[in-house]
């Protein structure tokens, strides 16, 4: 066996997906190295040190919550979502650029997504994950969250599957349970890779364990590569229909702000929009902090920032048509409604969306920021704090000022909200940086595929 290179590669070209240089063995040993090294850079502890401290607030934050109910977050009538509601629309809007990645470019053909898709995926799971403890939260009651399923009982009693809340559950469970099955099918081949690379026995168990058997037959590969196109072709609706399915908790009510028919669209392309952003956010520090520049180049960088340019114009559009229809309908509720958003009491949250959201990215048609990495975290994380935003003026604003001026109340968030909020941030940090650190965070054997001439080092050719 030929000894393992140390390849310094050059600085790619934006328009390369890989750079060049890199052989089988070199693109193994890159990835492999960042799970099987037994040096932990310090922005590893950092990271997963953060997560471990924000996860205790969540403990301590959902402990009181369990004991004195959720009288401690700031709910009182009439907004009765208040934090919980929009961090779990915002948490699986996150989700969802993981799944088009895996899924849609997968069916398109799009290499560039070989690179960025592991992670992604992960991404998706987690964040999934941090979406459905809020739903069960919100119930006052959690440990009945069981309600919600249809299960044989002797009362006879059902869920009422006309309610959007409801459709929620099937929606994001068959989400969660699809994305985890594609997620792991793709890590198989890696797992295997790693099995066979293990310098101790319980890691070598472990991986063999978890990769079932592979051992790259030409009957493995086929099978595999079905199992994938299956996959991505069950886990495509869910790009659509999942938000969809979100949006409908809105739509059926007649709330003023809420009762409208473009919402469906409009969720999907802001969960793309805050999806790309997270990519980004956790792609740029990554490739910077394990010398990925090779393999995560500017490339992806650019056609990251493309995404999220084209589904923030299509955000930007519906602000607008949001505006326009509450004044065309001649509805006086709605135009109320868009009306206190922009002068009333949740006024800068509004305008301040709009910034982050529609003027801020507008500096993404510009390719030096597109391939700047410093400048695209930046415009990530300003999106990313837009898309909460917009989640909390369409959820707080709607509820604060309805039909009835006697009734109009100011929701003010407890340090209880915005102590499982951070809490959540806490899990999902956690749970990502024990990924990165047990699993390899980009596919191995996809990335492999993309060397021009299949270049192949001489123990693999002899």
């Amino acid at each position: 066996m030929a000894e393992e290179q140390n390849v310094v590669m050059e600085r790619p070209e934006p328009h390369e997906i890989i750079a060049p240089g890199y052989t089988f063995s070199s693109i193994t040993d890159q990835i492999a190295s960042v799970v099987q090294t037994k040096r932990t850079p310090p922005f590893w502890f950092l990271g997963f040190g953060l997560g471990l401290a924000l996860l205790g607030v969540f403990a301590i934050s959902t402990t009181l919550l369990f004991i004195l109910g959720p009288g401690i977050w700031g709910l009182r009538t009439p907004v009765m979502w208040g934090f919980a509601i929009t961090n779990f629309v915002w948490w699986i809007g996150i989700g969802h650029a993981g799944t088009l990645i895996s899924a849609i470019l997968l069916l398109l053909n799009q290499k560039w997504r070989n690179s960025i898709n592991r992670f992604a995926e992960a991404m998706t799971l987690f964040a999934v994950a941090c979406a459905g403890m809020f739903p069960i939260l919100h119930l006052g009651r959690p440990w009945l969250a069981f309600w919600l399923f249809p299960y044989p009982d002797t009362m006879g009693i059902e869920p009422n599957f006309r309610s959007p809340l409801v459709w929620d559950v099937f929606a994001v469970s068959t989400y969660a349970t699809i994305s985890a099955v594609f997620w792991f099918v793709g890590l198989i081949p890696d797992l295997a890779t790693l099995r066979d690379r293990a310098g101790n026995k319980i890691a070598r168990v472990i991986y063999g364990l978890l990769a079932m058997g592979w051992r790259g037959s030409a009957k493995h590969w086929s099978v595999y590569e079905t199992a994938s196109l299956l996959l991505a072709g069950l886990a495509t609706p869910l790009v659509l229909s999942v938000h969809t399915v979100v949006s409908f908790d809105f739509t059926v009510a007649i709330v003023p702000g809420w009762h409208s028919t473009f919402f469906p669209p409009y969720f999907v392309a802001g969960a793309i929009y805050s999806g790309f952003a997270m990519v980004l956010v956790l792609a740029i520090p990554l490739r910077s902090v394990y010398g990925l520049e090779g393999l995560i180049t500017d490339k992806h960088l650019d056609n990251c920032g493309k995404v999220m340019l084209a589904t923030g114009l299509i955000v930007a559009y519906a602000y607008i048509l949001e505006a326009f229809t509450g004044w065309y309908s001649g509805n006086i509720f709605e135009a109320a409604a868009i009306h206190h958003r922009m002068t009333g009491p949740y006024m800068s949250s509004y305008w301040s969306l709009v910034a982050c959201n529609i003027i801020a990215p507008q500096l993404l048609w510009f390719k030096r920021i597109r391939n700047t990495p410093a400048l695209l975290f930046l415009s990530s994380m300003v999106v990313l704090c837009g898309m909460w935003l917009e989640r909390f003026v369409i959820i707080v604003s709607s509820l604060a000022q309805d039909f009835v001026t006697s009734s109009w109340g100011i929701f003010h968030a407890t340090r209880w909200d915005w102590g499982v909020f951070l809490g959540t941030i806490g899990l999902f940090l956690t749970l990502f940086f024990l990924f990165i650190r047990g699993l390899p965070m980009i596919s191995i054997f996809e990335v492999r595929t993309l060397l021009p001439h299949a270049k192949v080092d001489k123990e693999v050719a002899e």
